[in-house]
């Protein structure tokens, strides 16, 4: 029978009566649901025979990712220039589980770029996450939502890792849509003309429906960007992919491929990954994309003493992957990938499982789809910001760089963020926070500077595995995430250029961030404002389920048309609490939604949020109130309302529904629901 744990009760396929959600501070505007037009695309393909029956009971979910920048000068909290409509919210509609992310240079930023298989997922998942549940949770990634007890080798559950690997012998269904507003995008991986690399002759035919995407934001009339798989072929060989992952631009009615930036390694420049993570566009009206490339292989290098060093750990088993020995993998095939790739890059099973050193990058994208591109981090060869490629102490690290967002700061000039390797006093290669400033005006040069106070020590008792920061304003303000181990919590901080040190929202702002709650702070506008998620009960550390909150940083504050002051510096909420209406009642739609996430908010105010959405409106205004009805994980962008005031905003009640409390190691189902179609991430 199907294995229930993770199994979510039915959806609802319309959310009757909800075009709006009356509330104190903002107004909740649904976006995407299971009724959108790139949920039915997704819904529309077929599955592998043996999981059409689950995929077909098992839920899409959705997520957002951003939100369109603003007009400049527009505010929706004094109604100037506020046109709600324009603000285009950008997400996924995933089938499934996701198994290892697509938006993650390397999976879940573990630097080892080992999570391949069940025993590894499940792993990261003891050391990282702490769960109770750890044997489940990995099972589902690798073999998929819905698996069958005793015979998930043959395809029964809905998404995971186990599919992606297996595509080679088994074939692929797309398991991810990227979203404009709840519609489709369509990438140029799903075009076998816009395929370049020098051994697209030996890819074989096109299979359609077999690419996943991931659209990251969308700026002006012209742009919109993100993340997409390669197509899967097929050849005398196999069932290959061109390369694992790459960032793309549509633009102008088209859609270009980001390529690696130059290089003459063969083996980076077929398959080598890039992600489009952010743009902004530049005075000259092109568009600067933000994210990484590839730029050697990871899985056999020299170190920084010149000696050759490999990691098999990297290539899984094929046993782990197929559960059987019909088609073997060798390391040794695999390392000729990189060391004599001629022409068999696409003949070879082994080249699928290519791990790369991966550097931050900027590409220069024209309306006409004209792309120039260059790395953001310094070196030559394949050493950068003075390190090698491998770890000359621990061959299973090597170096990785990426640049998560950007903006332009009080000059016009770029200043991107992300992280970078840093070599933890020559005994741990750590990926550490990082922010990146042009040092040229042609921008072929580039400043790393590592954040201060976001130290990672060496030695196994580290407060922090990686700090990355994820968002930047105009005022070079910039947050992000520490990441903490299973006992450890990872901490949300903010930072501005050029201050001591990072400072930690539970530190800022203790009574929602409470001691050893895990945040994620994901994006600030130029009004300071920050937006993520925190948790929202007590886990000693470990993650739990989550809500989405703002933050005022430093001085700033918002006022409405009449001056009154809505969001006072210094001071964080629950979005919860801003969108509830206390007078409307617990039927009302504005008591029809929790938050759950959020990911973008641009200089209007508007923030792009995923939520919970419960037809008829949940038991009562409290955080955790229980829906007698369904309950819908949905997309929604949260509109400022013109001439609210501090006044308005009204607490929800504090919970009182304990069977929706957790206490201890393990996780209550809508927990374990909730954490899991987010990839129990702990950043955005």
């Amino acid at each position: 029978m199907p294995h229930k744990i993770l199994k979510l009760s039915t959806l609802a396929i319309l959310i009757a009566g909800a075009s709006q959600a009356s509330a104190a501070v903002y107004t909740v505007v649904p976006v995407a649901n299971a009724d959108s037009a790139g949920v039915k695309q997704l819904a529309s393909q077929d599955y592998f025979a043996e999981a059409q029956a689950n995929a077909n009971s098992t839920p899409i979910t959705v997520s957002s990712t951003g939100i369109k920048p603003s007009a400049e000068n527009a505010n929706c909290f004094t109604g100037t220039d506020c046109v709600a409509d324009d603000y285009t919210v950008t997400g996924v509609a995933r089938r499934g589980t996701e198994g290892t992310p697509i938006a993650d240079v390397t999976p879940y930023n573990e630097n080892s770029q080992e999570i391949n298989d069940q025993s590894y997922l499940r792993r990261y998942c003891d050391n990282n996450l702490g769960y109770g549940t750890c044997d489940v949770w990995s099972e589902s990634q690798f073999f998929g939502l819905n698996y069958t007890d005793d015979d998930e080798w043959n395809g029964q559950g809905v998404g995971g890792l186990q599919k992606k690997q297996a595509a080679w012998v088994n074939g692929y269904h797309s398991n991810a849509q990227g979203l404009v507003n709840g519609a489709p995008v369509n990438t140029f991986a799903t075009d076998v003309a816009n395929y370049d690399g020098t051994q697209k002759a030996n890819l074989g035919d096109i299979i359609a429906n077999t690419t996943d995407t991931l659209v990251k934001g969308t700026v002006g009339t012209d742009f919109v960007y993100g993340i997409t798989s390669s197509s899967l072929f097929k050849n005398a060989s196999g069932m290959p992919r061109a390369f694992e992952k790459r960032g793309f631009v549509n633009t102008n009615g088209q859609s270009v491929q980001l390529a690696p930036v130059t290089t003459s390694n063969v083996l980076v420049s077929n398959m080598g990954q890039t992600l489009a993570n952010d743009a902004v566009v530049m005075k000259d009206d092109k568009l600067l994309v933000v994210g990484s490339s590839s730029y050697a292989a990871s899985f056999f290098a020299k170190d920084s003493n010149g000696k050759d060093r490999e990691d098999e750990n990297k290539l899984p088993s094929s046993d782990d992957i197929l559960n059987n020995g019909s088609h073997p993998l060798n390391f040794k095939t695999m390392k000729q990938c990189a060391t004599n790739a001629s022409d068999n890059l696409y003949a070879n099973w082994e080249c699928q499982f290519s791990t790369f050193a991966n550097e931050a990058a900027y590409w220069l994208v024209d309306t006409d789809g004209t792309v120039t591109s260059h790395a953001i981090s310094a070196g030559s060869g394949d050493n950068r910001d003075g390190l090698a490629v491998i770890d000359k102490d621990n061959d299973s690290l090597s170096f990785q760089a990426s640049a998560q967002a950007v903006a332009l700061d009080t000059n016009g000039d770029p200043i991107a963020v992300g992280y970078s390797t840093a070599d933890v006093r020559d005994d741990y290669y750590a990926m550490q926070a990082a922010y990146f400033t042009a040092k040229s005006a042609d921008l072929t040069s580039w400043t790393r500077t590592l954040i201060p106070g976001l130290d990672i020590k060496p030695g196994d008792d580290r407060d922090f595995t990686y700090t990355i920061a994820n968002g930047v304003n105009s005022k070079s303000v910039i947050v992000g995430d520490a990441k903490g181990n299973g006992e450890k919590p990872q901490r949300a901080f903010v930072y501005k250029a050029g201050q001591s040190k990072a400072q930690f929202f539970d530190d800022l702002a203790p009574t929602i961030f409470f001691k050893d709650s895990n945040s994620n702070a994901a994006a600030v506008n130029d009004n300071d404002q920050v937006v993520g998620w925190v948790d929202i009960e007590a886990s000693s550390g470990k993650e739990a389920r989550h809500r989405a909150f703002t933050y005022m940083t430093n001085n700033s504050v918002i006022k409405n048309a009449n001056g009154d002051v809505v969001l006072a510096p210094n001071k964080a909420w629950m979005l919860d609490d801003l969108t509830n209406d206390p007078n409307a009642g617990a039927g009302s739609v504005a008591n029809s939604y929790r938050i759950l996430d959020a990911t973008g908010v641009n200089d209007a105010g508007v923030i792009a949020a995923t939520a919970y959405y419960c037809q008829g409106g949940y038991e009562n205004l409290s955080n955790l109130a229980h829906c007698n009805g369904t309950e819908q994980r949905v997309i929604v962008k949260l509109v400022p309302n013109a001439n609210a005031t501090a006044n308005d905003i009204q607490a929800r009640v504090k919970d009182e529904d304990e069977p929706l409390k957790r206490s201890g190691g393990s996780l209550g189902i809508l927990a374990l629901t909730a954490l899991g179609f987010i990839g129990f991430r702990r950043r955005k």
